[in-house]
């Protein structure tokens, strides 16, 4: 068994992904045993040959390719199943380590057993400062928003940007990094595949604390992270989030507080024609039912 499996996905960003192999394997202290997975989630052929072209030819390294796009959670399970290690971190391919931030978490998780999952400080390409954890998006912040949740109960509610130096706990953690316990992930039965895109670290992290382990971010470990290169703005990506964000509302927080906050939502959308597009997504009962998942088609190359 290794010390620690590094996962990551990629989709049409092989330059990025390249890129962060290879940071993992400069920057990790090489006392530790790593394994470095790298799932292709179905790219272009185009991108996926010059990600093979160009694969590190290492023992440690592996990569392999699912003939369907399965989403954020749905690649990351995929890259699981090939993992033997007493840790997993669920790495994004456009996140570079700055530090040895896998040496520093698992020196914290070995001597903290009740965190499940922690995450690096992230900084963009420029090294400016990125928030690197949550607070739930439940009714109080909707209405009242952070800043406000912030003011009033700072120890509730940590201030997202703030840098800070010492371990804190938080309701969830950024997903470019996300480094668990392997015991503590199987508990929880990995990530929720029903979501394509978006919010999966929200539904994790809560996951977790209801089995009574704590999510944290960790800042003296560090990352540069790019943020979204393989994914593209548009109106199906914005209603993906809505339903990824209502299914894991409905699925956590229970019926009333989902109904409640679909009613909020719809009131705000409407006051605002820009975002109109997305009231249809809001207001379906069948959350997942037009899910940038069902409409993925399987596609297979000839690798030869």
């Amino acid at each position: 068994m290794k010390d620690i499996a590094v996962i990551l996905i990629n989709y049409n960003s092989s330059k990025y992904t390249l890129e962060c192999v290879d940071t993992v394997l400069k920057k990790t202290n090489p006392k530790l045993s790593i394994e470095i997975i790298v799932v292709d989630n179905n790219s272009e052929i185009e991108d996926y040959k010059n990600l093979k072209d160009s694969f590190p030819q290492k023992k440690n390294v592996a990569l392999h390719r699912s003939v369907i796009n399965t989403g954020f959670g749905g690649g990351n399970m995929y890259g699981a199943q090939f993992a033997n290690a007493q840790y997993i971190l669920f790495l994004n391919n456009d996140a570079m380590l700055i530090n040895d931030a896998l040496d520093i978490c698992k020196g914290y998780m070995d001597s903290n057993p009740k965190v499940g999952v922690c995450t690096a400080q992230n900084y963009d390409e420029n090294n400016n400062f990125i928030p690197s954890f949550d607070h739930n998006k439940g009714l109080r912040r909707l209405l009242l928003g952070r800043g406000f949740l912030e003011k009033s109960n700072p120890n509730r509610y940590p201030k997202r940007k703030q840098e800070y130096t010492a371990p804190l706990k938080v309701d969830w953690v950024n997903g470019a990094f996300l480094f668990f316990k392997t015991d503590v992930f199987s508990k929880i039965s990995g990530f929720d595949t029903n979501i394509f895109l978006y919010w999966e670290e929200m539904d994790i992290c809560h996951r977790l604390k209801q089995l009574g382990f704590e999510s944290v971010l960790l800042p003296k470990a560090k990352i540069l992270h790019f943020q979204g290169v393989s994914i593209t703005v548009s109106k199906e990506i914005n209603k993906e989030g809505y339903r990824s964000f209502l299914y894991s509302t409905r699925k956590n927080f229970g019926v009333v507080k989902y109904n409640l906050i679909r009613g909020y939502l719809t009131f705000v959308l409407l006051s605002k024609p820009k975002k109109w597009y997305l009231v249809p997504t809001v207001i379906s009962s069948a959350i997942l039912k037009n899910s940038l998942k069902q409409k993925q088609k399987i596609r297979y190359i000839n690798e030869n």
